[in-house]
């Protein structure tokens, strides 16, 4: 089972980004209950085998814990193994995935990850999944592709991402890395492949004025695709991390060209191999963020520009972004599909799978 985090889609579920698997992960096993131990341990039965390490002491209870319920799988084949990991992690984010947000009275369509509504000639897109910190579920992806094709064609001048509650986005949802297709795991790398190259294409054409309102932290493509905005506005709570060698994956979201371009190669060197997190006024400084407002005026001074800009004549700025961008589309294209390329050969690594073995073993679990 390939599992990632805060970055690109992991082999299919979905496009997956991995992109917060540290940061869900935490959030949702930091407890160190018998079900986390096991779902631990199940992976590094699917990874390493039976338990070979000595017992603990009897005082020692977190390790002894931990010993007694990789113990207690067995001499359980590795791929019985991938197959429990893959149960138990279900049954945690079983419950997570029926909790979907209400879609408020207003929306545009009747969407179950996102609020998509549009007043002011602006039409808003809103990652609605506050609960687990607007981590991208598969249907969250297929459901963005939805919302960008439904707005090119609409009558609003700009579209605006944004995010509800504390964070923009936070990265991966679980849920993606737990269902095995039953050509195995090249299968779920091609299928992740090929949806992440069709999501960011989608951004890559849009055809209007494309905005980012960062209200909080961003984690994996949720920065990656920063790149291929217009304007990207972010509160000073934002931060901003990429952390895809520590997942040994590489980067995509055209992360790999815009970048560099855009802050240079030696700090997109940093972001992107080197996985550090970018604060917002850093973020400014580098040419990724447009500007940063302090966090409790933010939403008050920004929408209050976008309003300006909704005003605008439609077809005037549409034309003009045609300008900026149309020399660039057909490289951006050949970049996605690399980058995508790359990853499917990454989710299939022995180093990905040490990466996020060593994740788990780090973990609160």
């Amino acid at each position: 089972m390939i599992l990632c985090a805060a970055a690109a889609p992991p082999p299919r579920l979905g496009p997956a980004r991995p992109a917060s698997w540290a940061e869900r992960a935490s959030l949702k096993w930091g407890g160190g209950g018998r079900t986390g131990f096991l779902c631990a341990l199940s992976l590094a039965k699917a990874t390493e085998g039976p338990c070979k390490a000595p017992k603990p002491g009897m005082l020692d209870f977190v390790k002894k814990a931990k010993w007694d319920a990789w113990q207690s799988l067995g001499n359980l084949p590795q791929d019985s193994a991938r197959q429990k990991y893959i149960e138990l992690v279900s049954s945690l984010v079983a419950a997570e995935s029926s909790q979907v947000e209400a879609t408020p009275p207003g929306s545009k369509a009747a969407y179950e990850t996102l609020e998509v509504s549009t007043k002011d000639n602006i039409t808003k897109i809103v990652l609605n999944r506050p609960k687990v910190k607007n981590a991208i579920s598969t249907k969250m992806y297929d459901e963005i592709v939805e919302a960008l094709e439904e707005a090119a064609k609409d009558d609003s001048v700009i579209t605006v991402f944004t995010g509800n509650g504390d964070y923009y986005c936070s990265g991966n949802d679980l849920n993606n890395f737990t269902n095995l297709p039953a050509n195995g795991l090249e299968e779920m790398a091609k299928n992740s492949a090929d949806m992440l190259k069709d999501f960011v294409d989608h951004f890559i054409d849009f055809p209007k004025p494309l905005i980012a309102v960062v209200n909080g932290p961003a984690v994996g493509i949720a920065v990656t695709l920063l790149g291929l905005f217009d304007v990207v506005y972010a509160t000073d709570r934002a931060t901003f991390h990429t952390p895809f060698s520590k997942l040994g994956q590489s980067p995509e979201g055209c992360s790999s060209y815009t970048f560099p371009k855009i802050m240079g190669v030696s700090k997109a060197t940093e972001m992107l191999l080197f996985n550090k997190k970018l604060t917002a006024a850093e973020a400014c400084s580098q040419g990724l963020v447009t500007e940063v407002f302090p966090d409790q005026v933010f939403q008050k001074e920004v929408w209050a520009r976008l309003k300006a800009y909704g005003s605008l004549p439609k077809n005037s700025l549409a034309l003009s972004k045609q300008l900026m961008r149309s020399m660039e589309k057909e490289k951006l294209h050949e970049v996605n599909s690399q980058e995508c390329e790359c990853l499917k050969g990454r989710w299939l690594s022995d180093e990905c799978m040490n990466a996020i073995m060593s994740f788990f073993q780090k973990s609160k679990l």
